[in-house]
């Protein structure tokens, strides 16, 4: 039988800011959680679309050509595929992500921040 999943004892867990860890799995989705403050970096996943919501704290999205999407707790955004976009937590931001298990982090983007999805499996799923 399948135990439920605790996002907040989950998030509780997450040490590092920008360091997404998977928890659970359904279909080809990962379902993740990370704690976020300041900014990632401009890049799109070309081929999957990704979903932001919001736990706690605030998270700001920029897109390309100056728009933004605010969330607050309780609130989710999808990023279609191919936008470019830029998270950024001014303080700090506690989130759930929704991605197709081939969504690499930063999408083509290299940073000291990138994480592998073999970085992001921390249980078994």
């Amino acid at each position: 039988m399948q135990q439920p999943v605790d996002i907040l004892a989950a998030l509780d867990g997450v040490t590092e800011h920008w360091s997404p860890k998977v928890v659970g799995r359904v279909n080809d989705q990962y379902i993740k959680v990370a704690k976020l403050l300041g900014q990632l970096v401009w890049h799109r996943h070309d081929d999957e679309d990704e979903l932001f919501q919001v736990v706690r704290g605030r998270l700001r999205i920029q897109f390309e050509g100056g728009e933004q999407t605010v969330l607050e707790a309780g609130q989710f955004c999808v990023v279609p595929r191919g936008v470019l976009h830029n998270p950024v937590a001014d303080e700090e931001c506690w989130i759930v992500l929704i991605e197709t298990v081939t969504t690499k982090h930063t999408g083509d983007v290299q940073t000291p921040r990138t994480r592998s999805i073999a970085d992001q499996v921390g249980v078994p799923v």
